[in-house]
């Protein structure tokens, strides 16, 4: 395992033992149950961004695409679709937004930075205009409501849906990442673009899969998120979401500037970040400093792990110089 998983491992159980002594109902199986959900669904998000930071790109549209799928979704119930049907092409529209994505990036050489963000305020502009910015819910739909956000009872304690959704979403982006010759490619292309072109590479290709990939599991997301809250609001449902996506990746280890990250870390991250609310709300801490005490802790971890790496880095450095001698 390596030292950046440790690090953020060494955190979450610290916060999860700290937590746990001094809140009793920290550890109910209500509360678990809980925090297992919404870990899950804050890493499917995060595996998504965490696709296009191994790049050296962003995505600021994730909550946007999260809000604009889960009010689609409510407006084809309304409009009698049938809600198998609406699944598929939502989860199409998805694929859709990150090709266009990919395209704009790769094509018209524009910053991704810049198309995500238009991406952000286009998507939500939408989200209200074809809703009429009305709150809106999912009648009717049981079986799909059972699949995104039911539970597979084990016992007394009922796992939630969207840990199943994550453990094939782990273990699919797992193997592409670290098993197949794409994957090998991805990291090339992150550490070094123009080397990665000039070795035969397509980098164009590979960036745009990457979006593509990061906005499906947004789509994804919002369908699970949808179900999870019983209703969308246009305006808010999503917001600031593509924030929790980028932190989970960052602290788990993937690097802004490209060529690395983990699945697992991005996993172990975003539960850290989902125990830090959870803990805050049974702490009886101030809701008014929930932002701040996570940008902290956040801010903190990546310091740490850049001051680790660059200790390692000086030190196998040494040791090179060393043995030449």
């Amino acid at each position: 395992m390596k030292k950046n998983i440790l690090g953020i491992l060494g955190l979450f159980i610290f916060i999860f033992i700290f937590t746990a002594y001094y809140s009793e109902p920290f550890l109910s199986a209500y509360n678990m149950q809980n925090l297992i959900k919404w870990s899950s669904l804050y890493a499917i998000m995060g595996i998504g961004v965490a696709f296009v930071i191994i790049t050296g790109g962003i995505d600021l549209s994730i909550g946007s695409v999260i809000g604009l799928v889960a009010s689609l979704m409510a407006l084809a119930i309304k409009k009698g679709w049938d809600p198998n049907f609406a699944v598929v092409m939502l989860l199409g529209l998805s694929l859709g937004i990150g090709l266009i994505h990919g395209l704009l990036i790769t094509k018209v050489k524009l910053q991704p930075f810049v198309v995500t963000l238009c991406g952000l305020l286009v998507y939500r502009g939408i989200s209200r205009w074809m809703t009429d910015n009305q709150t809106m819910q999912y009648p009717g739909t049981d079986k799909l409501d059972s699949l995104f956000s039911g539970k597979v009872l084990m016992g007394s304690f009922g796992l939630p849906a969207p840990l199943f959704f994550l453990i094939v979403v782990a273990i699919l982006a797992a193997i592409f990442l670290n098993r197949t010759i794409w994957g090998r490619y991805l990291f090339a292309l992150g550490n070094n673009e123009d080397g990665a072109r000039y070795s035969g590479i397509e980098t164009d290709r590979l960036k745009i899969v990457a979006y593509v990939i990061c906005s499906f599991l947004a789509g994804l997301s919002g369908l699970l998120f949808a179900y999870e809250l019983d209703s969308v609001q246009p305006a808010q449902t999503g917001e600031f979401y593509e924030l929790y996506a980028i932190a989970a990746a960052v602290l788990g280890g993937c690097s802004l500037r490209g060529g690395q990250g983990t699945i697992l870390g991005v996993i172990i991250a975003a539960a850290v970040i989902r125990l830090l609310r959870n803990s805050i709300n049974l702490l009886g801490i101030s809701t008014h400093l929930e932002y701040a005490i996570i940008g902290m802790v956040i801010l903190c971890g990546v310091a740490a792990d850049e001051i680790i790496k660059r200790v390692m880095a000086r030190r196998r450095t040494a040791q090179v110089t060393t043995a030449r001698k």
